[in-house]
């Protein structure tokens, strides 16, 4: 079989470290034959993210602070003025105050609701408007996502709230960006221990729990992970958009 994502460009928001779930969605584009770019916050994080993407074969590097519109449109002119187009956007970002996390959902401040509102879920409406324009063949755009969004989580919190916005999302943005051949997917992983996902207090217990109680008995992996993604934007996941994949062992749907 040819590799899948052969003749496509991808560009991935969110490659941190080695152990995220965007480096393993972004490895896995490159193992299929995807031209990966990357986009980095900001200065203190462009060596990082430069570094880890040679090692992946990354053609391209972008600034792209996500709270800043004139970095948002930087970034499209920048694609346009090299004469890209792009067939796989995916958003893998998340933010939430380390504070909203450590204490009861109902004490969560304002600014706090503001930061992680903006950072984990307007900011796929704001890099699909300025990046679609740029999928000129179609294509297909995805985020992460997490169980939480619909069930209480322990500790997740204002994530959750954040998560649940970002999937309705999903579902307009797809209705209005068919017409122009664009699948808006998410993919909902299980826990999974990043560095990012450590800010959830008692990240180990939940670990235990969903190894003990999934249907496949195990935690989720990264690489699984990437190859839904894969999937979603290869052509195999051409009749797909608007959905939730989900990629937690099944855990999803257990009851008590």
């Amino acid at each position: 079989m040819s590799k899948l994502l052969e003749g496509k460009t991808a560009i991935v928001l969110g490659v941190w470290n080695k152990w995220s779930i965007a480096y393993a969605i972004a490895a896995a584009f490159v193992r299929e034959g995807a031209t990966l770019l990357l986009t980095y916050q900001n200065e203190r994080a462009r060596p990082l993210v430069e570094d880890l993407g040679r090692e992946l074969g990354a053609t391209g590097f972008y600034p792209c602070e996500v709270q800043q519109q004139a970095d948002i449109d930087r970034l499209a002119e920048s694609l346009k003025a090299e004469n890209r187009t792009i067939d796989v956007l995916v958003h893998s970002l998340a933010a939430a105050r380390h504070e909203e996390l450590n204490q009861p959902f109902l004490q969560t401040s304002r600014e706090g609701f503001q930061f992680a509102l903006e950072v984990s879920a307007y900011s796929l409406v704001a890099i699909s408007r300025a990046l679609a324009p740029l999928m000129t063949r179609g294509g297909a755009i995805m985020t992460l996502t997490y169980l939480g969004s619909t069930r209480v989580v322990t500790n997740y919190n204002v994530m959750g709230v954040a998560k649940a916005a970002l999937e309705a999302e999903v579902r307009y943005l797809a209705s209005e960006l068919g017409p122009s051949k664009i699948r808006v997917n998410a993919i909902s992983a299980g826990p999974i221990k990043t560095i990012s996902a450590r800010g959830v207090k008692d990240l180990g217990r939940m670990l235990d729990l969903v190894a003990q109680h999934a249907p496949l008995r195990r935690n989720t992996d990264t690489a699984e992970v990437g190859d839904a993604a894969v999937f979603l934007g290869s052509d195999l996941g051409r009749g797909v958009t608007g959905n939730v994949l989900f990629v937690d062992s099944g855990f999803q749907i257990m009851g008590i």
